[in-house]
């Protein structure tokens, strides 16, 4: 299997993670989605590197861009909202329906994942009524959708010890848990969508890379080896740690996007392009900020022989 990754130094990180012949094309036509993350946004007064209140001017760049790229849909990884200090309801939905608000102004279907501080003064309920996903999921806050011969599962780990939902505040952002129930409808998603596979999730799944196992699902473990088990599944999206990271395991790829509401306007703002082409190779053009990427071929298969290391280099 022929894996490659390349850093270009441009407008921020391009990835180009071939999956060889792993998978075989059933549609010809390249696909291309909007990716943020983490955006926060608040008016509120800011907290070391988050600025909650320029998160808003962001996205407008972003689906600026976005809009120009005719791509075929936009999803944002969680950490869509926070909340006021000191935190009240009915503001924090006012600071939804503001950033849902330019969210829609992309001209395509836009989906959202669930990140803990969705959950801050608010319970799932309020943000489903709040926002508008393309994905017929009633009010279902984990869900899939097909595409262009690929299928797309959004997970919600979003969940306390005991089971019960994050809700208005009552929850310990360090244990997020998918519970048995999602398990179960993640393998019958596999099993009954034998095509190519991406997934997208707030907190992370890659515990293995080495991240600190508190932006970690605590079960990741268990949802991992369902992943490779199915053998359709390509790579994972995910958000919640701000740095980002990128690994890989088993064929498939775990890409972490960079928070969007880190660091002020105009030098800083973070979102990306994802193309998939015909050959099933992912292409990450990123913009603006981009997380510190140090790969090593002699120690990381997905570097191919000709791969210049020099190439591999935090952007700016």
């Amino acid at each position: 299997m022929d894996r490659r990754l390349f850093i270009k130094n441009t407008s921020g990180a391009v990835c180009l993670l071939s999956l060889g012949d792993r998978f075989l094309s059933p549609d010809k036509t390249t696909l291309r989605f909007g990716l943020i993350t983490d955006l926060h946004f608040a008016e509120r007064q800011n907290s070391g590197t988050r600025i909650y209140s320029q998160s808003g001017r962001k996205l407008i760049h972003a689906v600026e861009v976005f809009n120009s790229k005719g791509l075929d849909f936009v999803i944002e990884l969680g950490d869509f909202k926070d909340q006021g200090d000191p935190p009240d309801r009915k503001e924090t939905l006012i600071f939804l329906d503001s950033i849902e608000k330019i969210f829609r102004s992309f001209n395509g279907p836009v989906y959202h994942v669930l990140g803990n501080h969705d959950m801050d003064s608010i319970s799932k309920s309020d943000f489903l009524k709040h926002t508008s996903d393309k994905s017929e999921t009633g009010s279902k806050t984990y869900y899939s959708f097909r595409l262009k011969g690929m299928n797309f599962i959004v997970m919600d780990a979003n969940y306390n010890e005991d089971g019960s939902d994050y809700d208005s505040g009552n929850f310990d952002w360090t244990y997020a848990k998918v519970p048995d129930s999602q398990l179960k409808w993640l393998r019958d998603e596999l099993s009954n969508h034998k095509i190519p596979t991406i997934v997208f999730i707030h907190q992370l799944l890659d515990g293995f890379s080495g991240v600190s196992p508190l932006v970690c699902v605590r079960n990741a473990d268990e949802v991992v080896r369902i992943l490779e088990e199915s053998s359709c599944v390509m790579a994972v999206f995910q958000g919640h740690h701000h740095d980002g990271n990128y690994s890989e395991r088993n064929g498939i790829h775990y890409f972490t996007m960079k928070a969007m509401v880190e660091g002020s306007l105009p030098e800083n703002n973070s979102f990306a392009v994802i193309e998939i082409d015909s050959k099933f190779n992912i292409i990450v053009d990123g913009f603006g900020n981009c997380r510190d990427m140090q790969m090593k071929p002699e120690t990381n298969n997905s570097l191919s022989d000709s791969t210049d290391a020099s190439l591999v280099k935090s952007s700016v």
